[in-house]
Order: C-alpha cells, then structure tokens, then sequence
C-alpha cells in the first residue's frame, strides 16, 4: 500500500520582506516536516511576496530571490523532503513567474507559469511573460550564489513544463493559481499523463462569495480524472489593496481531505498535511473508462518530459504503512462562512495586518452613526474579538502577542483578554456634529456603537469652525457672498459650497485628531484614520473630493450597500458581533446630515444621489463585469427591469447614471486605498483602469437608446391600436 504524506501551506508573506518571508518558509518546512510530510507546497512568489509590482521589474528582486533559496538549500532544509517553492526568476533575459522544485540540495525543475492572470487587479504580464506549453523544456544557468549551494556545485537545471518521477513510480506535476481556473486547464494534460499529484501553488485574494467556486475547480479536477490535488494560498495584506484569503487545501478523487484556515489572525505559518493511500487514486481512475481511453490518446496532447532525481528518493513512505500513517478520512463538510462573516473576518484580518505592519498606535475613526462609518467601527471591533479569541486559544503564537504589545505601547507581560478593553487602546472614534443638521438620533447612536465596542468618543460640534471660515470668505467677497443652504434661499452652488465644507473641515479635525490623540495621553506615535464610504457611493461619485472619505485605508470600499445592510444586521445579533445598536443603524434612512433639519425635510442619501443602492448594484455589476457601455446597459435592462419600469424610465435611469458617474469619475483617481471585496468596484489606482475626463453628454450613446425607446414605444403603439 503506497502511503505518502503531503503538506501544503499558507504563509503572511510581505512583500519585499526577505528575511520576514525566508524564516516563515523555513518554519513551515519544519512544521511539514514534523507531521513527516515528504512534500511541501507553498504559495505563489513567496519568497519576494506577490505583490511587489514594479519592484519585479529591478534586478535586486530576483538577484535577493535567488540569495534567500541559495540559503534555503544551504542550511539543509531541502534534505529528504521534496519542496515546491514559488519564486520570480529570469532565463535568456526573460522574467518568469515559477514554481522551483528542490530535492536533496538539487533544483530538479524550474516550471514557468503558463497562463496568467491579467485583468482586475492583476497585471502579471506588465513583470513577466507566459511559458508557451508547446516549447519543450530548456537548460537554466543557475546563478553563482546557488551553485554554491546545491549539490556537487549545480550550474543547469531544467525550465519548462516537465513531471518529477521518483524511485517508487510516484510522479508529481505543478500548476499555478490562474492555470486552476482557465477553460485549458494544465492539471487536464497532467492526470492524463498518470500524475498522481499536483501542487498549486496559489496567491488569490478574497472578494465575497469567491471561495465556492475556488473549491469547485478543485473539486471538480480531481473528480473527472482521479488524483491528488494540493492548493496553497497565500493568507493576509502583503502591502496592498488585496487580502489572500488563505484556506490551502488537499483534495482527492472529488473528496476534501484538509482544509486550512480562510480568516486567521492567530498565525503567519499554517500548515495542513494529509496522508495518502495513492492505491485510492489508482482504483478511482480504474472506474473511469472515458479517462483510461482519453490517457491513451498521446496525440491530442504534449507529451511532458519526466525529470528524476540525481539521489534515489522515494516519496512514499520508507516502511510503508504504518499504525501511525492511516490514511486521511475525507471532510464530512467543507467550510463555507456566509458573505456576512466574510464581510466581519476579511477586513478585519486585513485591518490588522496594516496596522502591525505600519508601526502606527491604531485607527481613527469619523463616527456618524449611519451604516457606512458604523460598519468601519465593527469590523475593527471585531479585529479586537479577534485577536482576543486567538490570544486565549491553545494556538497562540507568542508573535501575536509581541505585535499586539507594540501596537497597543505596552509593557511585555500584557495579555488581552477582553476585547472592548483592546479596543479602548486602538480604536479612537468621534462624532463630528453640525448644530442644526445633525440629529440627536445619530448622536445617541454613534456613541452607544462605541460604548458597545469598547472604543475611546467623543462627540464635536463643527458648527462654529464652519461659520469662521464662511466669515473668512466673506471678508474677502463681502456680506453679501456669503454663501446659504438652499432652505434659507441659496443657490444650488451655495447648497453644494457649504455642504462640502463642514464634509472636508470634518478631514481636517480627522487627521488632527489622529495625530494628537496618542499625546494627551502622554503615548508618542499616530493613528491612522479609517474611510468609510462604499463602493456604491463610489461608483456613483456620491462624495465629497477630500472629506471624510479621504483617509488612510478604508476597510468597506469594495463591499456594496446591500451587503452593508445585510452585514449590520447579522452583526447586530449575539450569533454574529453583539453589537446592539446596528440594528438602529440599519433601519434608520441612511443621510449624510449636511444639510438643515426642518420639520418638512430630512436629507437621505437615496434622495441625493437620484437613485436607490439597489439600482446602484445593478449598474456597477453591468458596467464592470459584464462590459455594458450606456447603450448595452441599458439593453441588458429593458428585459431584467420590464415588469418594474417603462422604457422611457429605464432609459433615463441609465443615462442619469452614466452622466454621473463620468462627471464624479475625477474623484475616483484619489479614492482612499480600500479592502477590495466586490468585483465591480471603481478603484481607478489598480483595479478600473478608464478615463477621468469625459465628453459627460454621451451623445452618440445616449442618442442610440433614445432612438430604441421611441422605435419600441411606436412598435407597442401600433400593437395596441389593432
């Protein structure tokens, strides 16, 4: 019975941190190792991180890549385990994203990343280019650092696509993250070949509702053609937007035989192994005639070249099975956490990674009492519960706490063990009312979300400092320019001018507050400041350049209003956050309380922005994920919307939208960077790449969806004269 033990890990790599990412891979060998794995799999780029960008394009990077694996080999931490390491590396002047796979001091293979992935977020071929899989397989010149290294001075190794076959007939293949998910899948050719495993090895980042299909494609792998799969994921913020969700896994024949952690706080190296009886995968394709006759065809196929190991190495099990090597019994269920708790758990991990990372005392927070800000304040509140969970569990590793001490500038015995006395010492919020336009309800309840969070408030009327700089703009214009709210007369230009100014004086007092507030109480350092508007108000330019949502990082601007709300409410429940108050939150009108109160109005934000956060969604995800422009929109919603809207509605729903959004797309260019997590966001730094200055009319569009409406409302005219 051929027994082998596979590990497969997930590392909170950083990017450009060599030392910071070379000691994370050495502890999860050791790790691998002591739960006697004989193969490791680790995420993709790990040894510079994935996100560094443009730093791919420096020389330094492969230059320290190649440093760190040299030391890797050096110290014996490839001896009798077989490691598939990812890492950038450059052959005959061109850069390769690849997987290196090392066995006793040797490189057997350097395997090149065959399809990327290149839209959203991503732009792997602006550093590296794709290995065409038909080219066979090359000799790589391995710099002088690793033949110092390697065994009996190594100076070529294989590049390309090849299988690794070891002394006991078992053979490995690789694939990497994007080739999982392309309709030419590489792990296809690979089990059509005989491989019995395959290492991917993976930097995907979270976005709601992405973990199901990801488990799917593995599912789905290793259920038509038998065999084992190995996926390792990167896990937390690695200097960007993105939080790779980790939750590395081992599947076989359509079963899941290890799951790791997708959200976690508590560690920066987890390891999951399982031990395998390959006779199950032999038996399994033994079942499946269609795979058996498809593995026999060679010549609708490359044929992929099998690469040995110079010393004999088995990567079954010496002894074969023992009592302590029982294979490993399939998942009853695989973990799958609601879009709310994904909402709760990925920004909060990602919140905590910036902070620990930045060296900064903790987060400031503009608190108004309205879903948006309040839905900030919780996601840190439960970074706290968090933190305080993982402090007290079994697991805790003793870096947790060194980070926690040093964040929170306490003496080394400190052990928190409440969350809302954590979040005392990290999250700062305050209310900035306007007199006259703020409510007592957002008051009250921005400080009863506080108080249940445990957060340092404070509740700071603007009024005044408003009325000295409206005094300062007319003392420059005169009396009779001072600008009024359109309730007391003013034009519509006055209306905006003075909402605009308490939105950004409210920045101002942030920032300040930030930098201050770790001073009275007698602390050195700064917080950072929390954004808090979603990607719905985003998309529709529904805020003002350089107010409350210019801050340092904002944890909810990828995530949509709708599932904002449905997040408040899960988290207002004792199942989800406990926090009360959100409840109040979620059912009040949402407002930006920049305008008067009068007993006749109250300004909503549905109002302003002339259309609902439901209708927002709708355009967001047309106009991103499935490419409409206006005329295509509104195509698209002449038959979703039929039953709701007429065709003269619709169309001008859609051009109302377009026509904002191009005349707001400027603001988008100095959007707060935001956790991203909905795939129609419009973060135009890294992931919306489109214009900012727009002929906003949209002639020719516009002009073709008014000449359907007025051909379809003649056609259903002449239909109702019969």
């Amino acid at each position: 019975m051929p027994i082998v033990t596979t590990a497969t890990c997930s590392l909170n790599q950083w990017s450009l941190d060599f030392d910071g990412n070379l000691k994370r891979i050495k502890d999860s060998i050791l790790k691998a190792r002591e739960q006697k794995a004989r193969y490791r799999l680790g995420p993709e780029l790990e040894i510079s991180g994935y996100g560094c960008e443009d730093h791919f394009l420096e020389h330094d990077t492969f230059t320290h890549t190649w440093e760190c694996l040299a030391q890797l080999i050096r110290e014996g931490y490839s001896d009798s385990i077989f490691l598939d390491i990812g890492a950038p590396v450059m052959h005959r002047g061109v850069s390769y994203n690849c997987r290196i796979l090392i066995l006793n001091r040797e490189i057997l293979l350097v395997r090149p990343k065959i399809t990327f992935a290149d839209s959203g977020n991503y732009r792997e071929t602006r550093w590296f280019t794709p290995w065409d899989r038909l080219r066979p397989v090359e000799k790589l010149t391995l710099p002088q650092v690793v033949r110092e290294a390697t065994l009996e001075h190594q100076s070529h190794c294989p590049i390309g696509q090849g299988i690794i076959e070891f002394d006991d007939g078992v053979t490995v293949g690789c694939e990497s993250c994007e080739e999982l998910w392309s309709p030419l899948s590489t792990h296809i050719d690979l089990y059509l070949e005989g491989v019995e495993i395959i290492g991917n090895g993976s930097g995907s980042h979270h976005t709601l509702r992405k973990q199901h299909e990801r488990l799917n494609l593995m599912q789905s792998a290793t259920r038509k053609c038998g065999g084992v799969y190995l996926y390792s994921n990167q896990i937390g913020c690695d200097g960007g937007r993105l939080y790779f969700d980790g939750s590395s896994v081992i599947a076989m024949n359509g079963s899941f035989l290890k799951q790791g952690s997708q959200f976690t706080v508590s560690t920066e190296v987890e390891v999951i192994t399982a031990t395998i009886d390959l006779d199950d995968v032999h038996r399994y394709r033994k079942g499946k005639t269609s795979r058996m006759v498809q593995a026999a065809d060679h010549k609708s196929r490359v044929l992929l070249d099998r690469i040995r190991p110079s010393i004999p190495f088995k990567l079954t099990s010496p002894d074969g099975m023992s009592g302590e090597e029982l294979p490993t019994v399939p998942l009853s269920q695989i973990l799958h956490v609601s879009p709310e708790e994904e909402i709760a758990r990925g920004p909060a991990c990602w919140l905590w990674d910036y902070l620990r990372r930045s060296g900064m005392n903790g987060y400031f927070l503009p608190l108004s009492g309205g879903a948006d800000s309040s839905s900030s304040a919780a996601i840190v509140g439960n970074m706290c519960q968090m933190l305080v969970d993982s402090v007290n569990s079994t697991s805790c590793e003793e870096r947790l706490l060194e980070d926690i001490r040093r964040v929170t500038r306490t003496e080394n015995t400190y052990i928190p063990t409440d969350a809302r006395e954590l979040a005392g010492r990290i999250l700062y919020t305050v209310y900035f009312g306007s007199k006259g336009a703020s409510s007592e309800a957002t008051r009250k309840r921005a400080a009863a979300l506080s108080e249940e969070i445990g957060a340092w408030h404070a509740s700071v009327d603007i009024y005044t400092i408003v009325e000295v700089v409206l005094d300062v703009f007319a003392s420059v214009f005169g009396s009779s320019s001072r600008p009024q709210f359109k309730l007391h007369g003013g034009t519509h230009t006055e209306n905006l001018a003075r909402q605009n100014l308490q939105a950004r004086i409210r920045m101002v007092l942030s920032y300040l507050f930030a930098q201050l507030l770790p001073w009275t109480r007698g602390e050195h350092g700064s917080l950072l400041v929390l954004g808090s508007a979603n990607v719905d108000e985003s998309l529709r330019g529904y805020l003002t350049k350089y107010d409350c949502s210019s801050a340092d990082v904002n944890p909810i601007g990828g995530i949509s209003k709708m599932d904002l709300r449905r997040f408040l409410r899960w988290a207002a429940t004792e199942d989800g956050l406990g926090y009360r108050t959100l409840k109040d939150v979620v059912d009040a009108p949402p407002t930006a309380e920049l305008e008067p109160l009068t007993e006749d109005y109250v300004q909503t934000d549905e109002q302003d922005m002339g259309m609902t956060y439901d209708e927002l969604s709708w355009f967001g995800k047309l106009r991103k994920l499935q490419l409409c422009g206006p005329y295509s929109m509104y195509i698209k919603l002449r038959s979703t919307w039929r039953e709701r809207f007429d065709l003269n509605e619709i169309a001008r729903k859609v051009k109302f939208f377009f026509r904002m959004y191009s005349i707001n797309r400027h603001k988008l260019t100095v959007l707060t960077p935001s956790y991203h997590a909905e795939d129609y966001s419009p973060d135009d730094n890294r992931f919306d790449l489109r214009p900012f200055l727009y002929n906003t009319n949209w002639t020719w569009q516009f002009r073709k969806i008014d000449d359907d409406v007025i051909k379809r409302s003649s056609a259903e005219g002449r239909r109702n004269d019969q």
